[in-house]
């Protein structure tokens, strides 16, 4: 099923951009954090945007501690039930633990009010009929749908997204889980759909780094352990009617089943290509300028910047920063 609008077209790759004319009123970047991340994964990203293009930017502040409040879901019917909604939950959960006393100053964690703070910074850098654009790193580009919903979309004229899992797993399907319990759900039903249009423009930014597999594959000998694929083929003996068998030489790694299982979690299928966290169809969304680009990983935690560079890399970067230029 394919999810690119008509128009604008899905692209493939994206030529490198340089800096913008000094002379060019630049929108302010509000960067949102994903689940798990905090500010200072976001540091070289944001650095790179203000010094390398000229584009001021800030990151909404989240630490990771803040995150594992979250774990008070788990207190909500809402979340056995799969049917979480963003906003009573957060209200919900923070006077629970307030009253638990589990975390201290717990109400002042609600990431929405925190990227409210940065995008009130980021207006005041605003000339006369300036905008600012939003930039969402997983979660928290699902979670900028959230926000533009909860406090309006003034001033923002653009929302761009790097591996956010925008859709909900198809239901029914065995061994399937909605990781977000309902949360994506209510996206789909309560937020408005994306767009691409000169006053508010959707951006959705996929990566294609590794290709799933299922967990087993379709060798009937059982003398040949499903598990051991790939490279590891190589540091065993095989029988010698399997000495010559190409097919097992070329069968997916483990790591690519284990991608896979992390896939179908989020599309339903684990044969697909993705960023090793989200799959390429569930990042983006029908009506934005959906993007895949060659390479690319999920997170700037377990990114090296050169051989597995994520979304923020210097080298990533410059294949999609000419959208915030424009």
């Amino acid at each position: 099923m394919s999810l690119l609008p008509t128009p604008p077209p899905s692209l493939r790759t994206i030529p490198a951009t340089s800096a913008a004319s000094s002379t060019v009123a630049l929108r302010p970047v509000v960067i949102l954090p994903g689940l798990g991340n905090n500010t200072g994964d976001y540091k070289d990203m944001a650095m790179t945007l203000r010094e390398g293009y000229g584009i001021p930017s800030m990151v909404a502040r989240v630490s990771r501690v803040d995150w594992l409040r979250h774990a008070a879901a788990l207190l909500s019917p809402g979340f056995w039930k799969g049917s979480l909604r963003p906003r009573p939950l957060i209200d919900w959960f923070c006077t629970v633990l307030a009253a638990l006393t589990l975390f201290t100053a717990t109400a002042e964690w609600q990431y929405l009010e925190r990227v409210a703070e940065a995008v009130a910074e980021a207006k005041l850098l605003l000339e006369d009929g300036g905008s600012i654009s939003l930039v969402g790193h997983s979660a928290g580009g699902w979670l900028a749908r959230i926000y533009m919903e909860e406090f309006g979309m003034s001033r923002i004229s653009l929302l761009l997204t790097l591996g956010s899992p925008h859709l909900p797993p198809p239901k029914g399907l065995p061994g399937v889980i909605d990781q977000t319990r309902g949360l994506l759900d209510y996206i789909e039903k309560n937020c408005a759909p994306a767009v691409y249009t000169p006053e508010l423009k959707y951006i959705c930014i996929a990566g294609r780094y590794i290709q799933g597999a299922p967990l087993f594959g379709n060798s009937n000998d059982p003398s040949c352990d499903p598990m051991l694929v790939g490279e590891e083929l190589n540091k065993i003996k095989l029988p010698a009617k399997y000495s010559n068998d190409k097919s097992l030489l070329s069968a997916p790694s483990l790591h690519a089943r284990f991608v896979g299982q992390s896939y179908k979690q989020v599309c339903g299928q684990a044969d697909v290509w993705g960023d090793g966290v989200v799959p390429e169809v569930s990042a983006h969304l029908e009506g934005a300028l959906n993007i895949s680009l060659d390479g690319v990983y999920h997170s700037p935690v377990g990114s090296d910047g050169t051989i597995r560079p994520w979304f923020g890399s210097a080298s990533v970067l410059k294949r999609w920063v000419h959208h915030l230029l424009t």
